[in-house]
């Protein structure tokens, strides 16, 4: 496996297959080419083992197995490729932990800033660009670390800036809605909701 190689194929292939339909699951396919994943020895070995079956099958006589045959290694390879991209989060813990330090001090900094009367909400995306790192990337990053995803980071981030809001001031909820950064208080409310059971009225009368 010295030098490189891609495994290229066309749509039609899987399209009504169970990895076609299945395709975005692989989160990793949106990550930039900083987020590569890196293989030892054994790993590349494996990889290796599954593009020569697909090679072989490919170059064999066709028959009513081969399409099948194909998709199934191409669909373990994609499965190896995820445990190994498991691996890697977890070998790499203190630099994970220094990206969750970095985004949690993003999230503070935009909300110590105009940006939520300005641009509204933070983003998955533009927390990842300002973190230099993609979207999904960030979002696996936070769930293998956490147990949760950039949005439920930002909404939980959100409920808490909104539970000291409503019991230190006396703002209607519309305004604190507005200066999170929500364009429409019932998307705040439905948001502060899921997250603690009761609406923001009931959560400032009931404390």
């Amino acid at each position: 496996m010295k030098g490189g190689w891609s495994l290229n194929f066309h749509p039609d292939l899987i399209r009504r297959s169970h990895l076609g339909q299945h395709i975005d699951d692989y989160s990793f396919f949106s990550y930039e080419v900083n987020e590569a994943l890196h293989l030892s020895d054994m790993e590349k070995q494996t990889i290796g083992e599954i593009r020569d079956k697909i090679i072989h099958e490919y170059r064999a006589n066709i028959d009513k197995h081969s399409q099948k045959l194909i998709i199934s290694n191409i669909e373990l390879m994609l499965d190896y490729c995820t445990r190994f991209y498991d691996r890697q989060f977890y070998t790499r813990e203190n630099l994970n932990k220094d990206t969750i330090s970095r985004f949690e001090r993003l999230l503070k900094e935009y909300y110590a800033s105009d940006k939520p009367l300005e641009t509204g909400l933070p983003t998955v995306k533009y927390c990842g660009a300002e973190l230099n790192l993609s979207a999904n990337y960030l979002s696996d990053l936070l769930k293998k670390e956490t147990g949760r995803n950039t949005q439920e980071h930002i909404h939980n981030f959100i409920v808490d800036r909104a539970k000291t809001n409503l019991l230190n001031t006396t703002e209607p909820v519309s305004q604190i809605a507005y200066s999170l950064g929500f364009e429409y208080p019932q998307h705040f409310s439905k948001v502060f909701k899921k997250k603690t059971g009761v609406s923001p009225a009931e959560y400032r009368h009931s404390n």
